[in-house]
């Protein structure tokens, strides 16, 4: 076998567990491990969804374990779900990835306290009910693996109406941050997964509070945010190589790299940056948040 066919099989035999498998970056990470000879845990808050990423990996002749669609928020329904994988699988994961999450902005006038606590829930506590019940089975059983977090360029950046999102993603950093060195003598590594724009379901249902999503402007930023997106497909490949080489951060887009480097060593450019960006979306977002209370205000009218 040649190295390129052993990197290309280097998960034969791992147990890889994946959440948000039911599509997205989830979702073709899945299919890759699945070709790179994972035995597959999988689990999405979408039951179709997730039924659909399984019987696809299964029929191009993938080994998928474990499908079933769990609340990641909800740790009750987490541990359930890894005491009934432990119990099957007769030993813990080799590789953990916590992939799923949600999306939104705005501004800090216009966001509630349900949304911000809705993205805190599945953003950061989703992975630490995860965490809590996959990596110490990992540590007991002394066989080393890996644990990968999905942040985003909002746990790295100041992005413009980001402030909820980046709560959590910040936070899923600042976890990875630490479980990078508290579990190295375990043989545990840890892989930090930053992506930028990347080209998933999310894009089209992200939450903008106050704006409404059909707004001509909004449709432009969508467009070109997937213009300079990333295929999840890219994302998972970057992920796995990430697993094959123990690396710690994970970059998915060159723009996102270049504002973390300037913020690390070229403060100056990474406020210039950050400002130009906020008040170019600014502009965009606040005259489409107007145009969507003119429009609410004559619906309550009846004109």
């Amino acid at each position: 076998m040649t190295t390129s066919d052993r990197d290309r099989r280097h998960l034969t035999g791992r147990r890889v567990f994946i959440t948000g498998a039911g599509g997205g970056i989830g979702g073709a990470t899945a299919r890759l491990a699945a070709a790179q000879g994972a035995l597959l845990f999988l689990t999405d808050k979408d039951a179709d969804r997730l039924a659909t990423t399984a019987a696809r990996i299964r029929s191009s002749g993938g080994a998928v374990a474990y499908a079933g669609a769990v609340d990641l928020t909800d740790h009750e329904a987490v541990r359930a779900m890894a005491k009934e994988i432990h119990a099957e699988s007769g030993r813990p994961m080799d590789v953990v990835m916590n992939v799923a999450g949600i999306s939104v902005w705005g501004s800090v006038t216009s966001l509630r306290n349900r949304h911000w606590r809705s993205v805190v829930e599945a953003d950061l506590m989703g992975p630490i009910h995860v965490i809590e019940e996959f990596v110490p089975p990992m540590v007991e059983a002394g066989r080393g693996g890996r644990l990968v977090n999905v942040s985003s360029a909002a746990g790295l950046l100041g992005l413009p109406w980001h402030a909820a999102y980046s709560a959590g993603k910040f936070g899923l950093r600042g976890v990875s941050e630490v479980l990078r060195f508290d579990l190295r003598r375990y043989g545990i590594g840890v892989s930090l997964v930053v992506p930028g724009a990347v080209d998933t379901p999310l894009t089209e249902t992200v939450e903008i509070v106050g704006v409404d999503p059909d707004d001509p402007a909004i449709s432009r930023l969508r467009a070109r945010f997937r213009r300079h997106a990333a295929t999840p497909e890219q994302v998972a490949a970057a992920i796995l190589d990430a697993v094959r080489r123990n690396r710690y951060l994970v970059h998915t887009s060159g723009l996102v790299r270049f504002a973390h480097g300037a913020q690390r060593f070229c403060p100056p450019v990474y406020v210039a940056l950050m400002r130009l960006l906020n008040r170019r979306a600014q502009h965009v977002l606040e005259a489409a948040a107007r145009r969507s209370r003119t429009r609410t205000a004559r619906t309550e009218r009846g004109w």
